[in-house]
C-alpha cells in the first residue's frame, strides 16, 4: 500500500468536489490528514461524509479574506502546522471582452489570483519548512481561447506568482509548483449555469481537440499532485506540469 504522504497534514482549497475532491480522497489513500475548503456548507458536510476519517471540512469562501484568516485561525488551532498546500479552488465565467463587467471581473480575479495569493499568505506561517504548495491553474493562460480574457488573465497570474513564491520559499526548502490542467471531465460547465445538453456539446467540441480523444479525469489530476507534493518530488520546484492529453502541443502544418 501506498503511505507516501503518512504523517502528512494537508489543506485542499476547494476540495468538496470535481479535482479538489479526487485529490483529497488520493491523499487519503495515501496516509494523510486533510482539511478541505468551499463555500458550500453543505457540500463541503457531504464531501466529508463521502471521504471519511480522517477528512475534515471548513467552510471558506476563497475570495474573503476574512475566511482567509478565519481558516489559518481554525488551521492553528486544530493542527499547529500543516505540510502541505494545494490551492485549488477556482470559478470560470466565459464572455467576450465588450461584454465583461466588472462585477464579472473582480469575480474571476477575487477567487484564482486574489484569494489564492492570501490564501498563501494567511497559510504560509503553518507550513512547515520542507513543505509543498501546488497550484491548479489551466491552460487558458497560454491558450488565447476567445471569451476568456479575464479566466487566462487570472491563471496567469497564478503562474507568475507561483514562479515567484518557488525563489522566495526556497531558504525553508518549501517547493511550489504548477498544474497547467487541461479539458478535465469535472462539474464546472454545470456550476456556472451551462444547461446538461450544452454541457454535452461543449465537451465533445474539447475532446475532438484533444489528440489523446479524450477528457482527463479527475483522479489523473490527482495522482500529478500526489506525486508533487510526495518525498518523491523533492527536488522539484518552480514548475509548470501540463495534464492536457497534448492540446496544448502546436499540431503543425498539415
Amino acid at each position: 500500500m501506498d503511505q507516501s504522504l503518512k504523517n502528512k497534514t494537508a489543506i485542499i482549497t476547494g476540495g468538496n468536489s470535481g479535482i479538489g475532491y479526487a485529490t483529497a480522497a488520493d491523499f487519503l489513500a495515501k496516509g494523510a490528514r486533510v482539511l478541505i475548503t468551499g463555500r458550500n456548507p453543505g457540500a463541503v458536510q457531504r464531501a466529508v461524509h463521502s471521504l471519511g476519517f480522517p477528512a475534515e471540512g471548513f467552510t471558506a469562501d476563497q475570495s474573503s479574506t476574512d475566511d482567509t484568516k478565519k481558516l489559518a485561525e481554525y488551521v492553528r488551532s486544530r493542527y499547529g502546522k500543516v505540510d502541505i498546500l494545494f490551492i485549488n479552488a477556482g470559478i470560470a465565467k466565459f464572455s467576450g471582452i465588450t461584454d465583461v463587467t466588472e462585477e464579472d471581473f473582480d469575480a474571476i480575479m477575487n477567487i484564482n489570483f486574489r484569494g489564492a495569493f492570501f490564501t498563501v499568505q494567511q497559510l504560509l506561517p503553518l507550513l512547515n519548512d520542507g513543505g509543498s504548495i501546488v497550484f491548479l491553474s489551466a491552460t487558458n493562460a497560454y491558450a488565447g481561447m476567445p471569451g476568456t480574457a479575464v479566466l487566462s488573465a487570472s491563471k496567469a497570474a497564478i503562474n507568475s506568482l507561483a514562479r515567484t513564491l518557488s525563489r522566495e520559499l526556497a531558504p525553508r526548502h518549501i517547493r511550489v509548483n504548477t498544474i497547467i490542467g487541461g479539458p478535465i471531465d469535472t462539474p464546472i460547465l454545470e456550476k456556472i449555469g451551462v444547461s446538461h445538453d450544452q454541457a454535452g456539446d461543449i465537451r465533445k467540441k474539447m475532446t475532438a481537440s484533444i489528440p489523446l480523444g479524450r477528457l482527463g479525469e479527475s483522479s489523473e489530476v490527482a495522482n500529478l499532485v500526489s506525486f508533487l507534493v510526495s518525498d518523491g518530488a523533492r527536488f522539484i520546484t518552480g514548475g509548470e506540469y501540463s495534464i492536457d492529453g497534448g492540446l496544448m502541443v502546436h499540431p503543425g502544418i498539415n
